[in-house]
């Protein structure tokens, strides 16, 4: 089997929580809003303008993005951490001979700054993608599974048609992820690597 698998960034690889609303907070003070962080933190995982869009001024709203694209190398990079199994999923993917594709909302440039701060390597890249466009974004790779904490990640793993993979090591419970179409959902990625040799050979098995 042709084994490409997809993987969220943001609270499904790495916990990247605080680093995010460090970098939220620092960019609306440039334009003079303040940010509750209990406010900002379930939208963690969104699109950048949009999670942007609910705290800052239409009119101030490409500044603010623009400062927190400047300031989340100096503060998001380095507050980003492994979460659990993370390392190993993605060695399980590549112990296969499979190759991995990280899919995020953030620009592709961030998500690769974190993958060398984390000391994560992925095959390839996609940035600015959420929900459907995951999917996009699967299909383009010829993705067979993809990996998220959130429900849009289960929507685009729909789309795509591919296996829907959801991790609790985000904001959202194992009822809202299947019911945004998961198949299976881990607490963390420690359970992984298990799952994907079960996965894999009920796919061979399928296929001969």
């Amino acid at each position: 089997m042709h084994l490409v698998v997809g993987f969220d960034l943001d609270l499904t690889l790495v916990d990247s929580a605080d680093g995010i609303t460090a970098s939220f907070v620092e960019a609306a003070r440039r334009v003079d809003v303040t940010i509750d962080p209990d406010e900002l933190r379930p939208l963690v995982g969104l699109p950048l303008p949009d999670t942007m869009a609910r705290f800052v001024p239409r009119e101030s709203l490409p500044t603010a993005i623009a400062a927190y694209r400047e300031v989340y190398p100096s503060l998001g990079v380095p507050a980003s951490k492994l979460l659990p199994g993370a390392a190993e999923a993605i060695a399980a993917v590549t112990a296969h001979g499979g190759r991995v594709i990280v899919i995020s909302a953030k620009i592709a440039s961030a998500v690769r700054q974190v993958l060398e701060h984390v000391g994560l390597e992925a095959h390839d890249v996609v940035g600015e993608r959420f929900a459907e466009t995951k999917g996009d974004a699967l299909r383009e790779h010829g993705a067979v599974i993809h990996v998220g904490d959130h429900p849009g990640d289960m929507i685009g793993a729909r789309s795509a048609d591919v296996c829907a993979v959801g991790v609790t090591t985000g904001g959202h419970d194992a009822v809202a992820l299947r019911e945004a179409g998961a198949d299976v959902v881990f607490t963390d990625l420690l359970d992984f690597p298990y799952w994907l040799d079960d996965f894999i050979a009920a796919r061979d098995t399928n296929e001969n």
